[in-house]
């Protein structure tokens, strides 16, 4: 039978309830890949010719590669419970802002695989606080082992993965939630570098430097330290396919590969532009797929993959879950299962509120913040790339795109039409070619803030670290923290998901 009909007779049978345990050996096994603040342009299988990443590569190749795939933050804690749970951050509760923890009665997806009869692991960085449930209510427990995933040559996150593949339990369908701290700051990879598995070092000469970066040899520096986090993360996926595949269970593992949020660089992370919000989706699957190497172009959202992996599973989705079943796109990557997906930016080290709706051309955004500069979060703003573009402010030597870093007031609202404008630097807002879609994105935002209880604070959580050097600037006992989106609505109640 041809994988794409296999497939489709598979799916009928989760949506009418007929999976059964006696067919827990049939169901698929599934591992998550997340790595730590990589942009989706920083691997090689999505056009960067500079960066090494030989393992994701081949896993696209032989697998589906979405080429519109969005987060709803680009900020690691409210990503992260964002994918997990299936929820808007601002719908997580405190978790809405970075080290916020979420509401403790959100479904988290693998709670119920675990349930079902999987086997779950979480190895690497978990960056995804509960708050504690209140008394007579047990906490929630999605992973039946935990570790850090680190040992004393490697702080990556990524050291245990092959032993958890190994000695799982081989009577139970397994999934595997491996996430590294590759490439988050301060990179720890070039010292930690072994050659033999990594190949050489990356070449400060052979970095792609964006137009809104310095291109000096200090960031250019600063860039090749990230490439190689990037290709260690790259390294130890492909330990793990190894070892899958020494065992017999690749054909029947779905493997996804993705990052939490854009690269810690200047207007990257925590941005709403693509550069930040925008992330790789690799998906291998050689018993679910049709074909090899094919791109899926439709729009999808980080908060899909919760109920597409309970679907798969034959697990009933959450009704607190506000993605969509991306299950139609693996037997063809043509369909359509979205037509916006939206994001949100909220505090992370810095006080802000910005929103996004995006289609396949458009991106429109509002900030009600526009007095404040959206330069990115301190770990950044500490960084060589951050302190090379400050100097060519003060010399008044800026490029258009390095100056928006530093812009303040901002516009309240941008539109871009990102098919012909990958950096997103030219606001249409003001075009009359645009006024109608700009008209239809402005309502159908609205619509979605309205339906799902998002809200404006009015005493927002405050500015943790000084904006032009990344210094904390707020002592250890001050309370910094504000209303978060939502709370005044209880939106962690609310499970509708707006338009879609």
């Amino acid at each position: 039978m041809p994988h794409k009909l296999a497939l489709l007779f598979f799916l009928l049978a989760v949506s009418c309830g007929e999976v059964i345990a006696s067919q827990g050996k049939n169901l698929p096994n599934m591992i998550l890949f997340i790595g730590d603040d990589i942009s989706w342009n920083d691997f090689g299988c999505y056009g960067n010719a500079a960066a090494r990443t030989p393992n994701i590569d081949a896993l696209a190749g032989a697998g589906l590669r979405f080429g519109n795939a969005y987060l709803t933050a680009s900020s690691c804690s409210p990503s992260r419970c964002s994918i997990i749970t299936g929820r808007y951050p601002h719908n997580l509760g405190h978790a809405a802002e970075l080290h916020g923890a979420m509401a403790w009665h959100l479904t988290q997806f693998p709670t119920l695989l675990r349930q079902a009869g999987y086997f779950t692991v979480l190895s690497g960085k978990h960056h995804m606080p509960q708050e504690k449930p209140p008394q007579g209510k047990s906490k929630q427990q999605p992973f039946e082992k935990m570790d850090p995933g680190r040992s004393s040559e490697n702080s990556g996150g990524h050291a245990n993965w092959v032993r958890h593949v190994r000695e799982r339990p081989r009577d139970q369908p397994f999934f595997f939630w491996f996430a590294a701290y590759d490439a988050h700051r301060d990179w720890d990879g070039d010292e930690q570098w072994d050659q033999k598995k990594y190949g050489p070092l990356h070449r400060p000469e052979d970095v792609v430097v964006p137009p809104f970066l310095a291109d000096t040899p200090a960031t250019r520096d600063d860039l090749a330290s990230y490439y190689n986090e990037v290709t260690r993360f790259d390294y130890y996926v492909g330990q793990v396919v190894a070892e899958l595949r020494k065992q017999g269970e690749l054909e029947n593992t779905l493997i996804l590969v993705m990052a939490d949020n854009g690269r810690p660089f200047p207007r990257a992370k925590t941005r709403l532009h693509d550069s930040g919000m925008k992330t790789a989706l690799v998906a291998h699957w050689p018993h679910g797929f049709s074909s090899a190497g094919q791109v899926c172009d439709s729009l999808v959202s980080s908060i899909d993959l919760a109920p597409t992996l309970l679907r798969l599973a034959g697990v009933e989705v959450s009704a607190t879950m506000q993605g969509v079943d991306l299950a139609p796109l693996l037997a063809d990557p043509a369909a359509k299962v979205r037509s916006y997906a939206f994001s949100e930016h909220n505090w992370h080290d810095y006080e802000a509120y910005g929103r996004s709706i995006r289609t396949r051309d458009l991106l429109y955004l509002i900030n009600r913040r526009p007095n404040l500069a959206w330069q990115g979060p301190a770990d950044s703003v500490r960084s060589p790339a951050h302190q090379d573009l400050r100097k060519l402010r003060d010399a008044s030597e800026l490029q258009p795109a390095q100056a928006d870093v530093f812009l303040s007031p901002r516009a309240p609202e941008e539109l871009y039409a990102t098919t012909h404008d990958a950096y997103q630097l030219a606001n249409l807002v003001d075009d009359p070619h645009y006024a109608t879609p700009l008209s239809q994105l402005r309502r159908l935002l609205n619509r979605w803030q309205a339906e799902t209880g998002d809200t404006v604070p009015e005493k927002p959580s405050r500015d943790q670290f000084d904006r032009e050097t990344g210094e904390k600037i707020l002592k250890p006992q001050e309370d910094f923290r504000g209303t978060t989106p939502g709370q005044e609505r209880h939106a962690e109640l609310i499970n509708a998901s707006g338009p879609r």
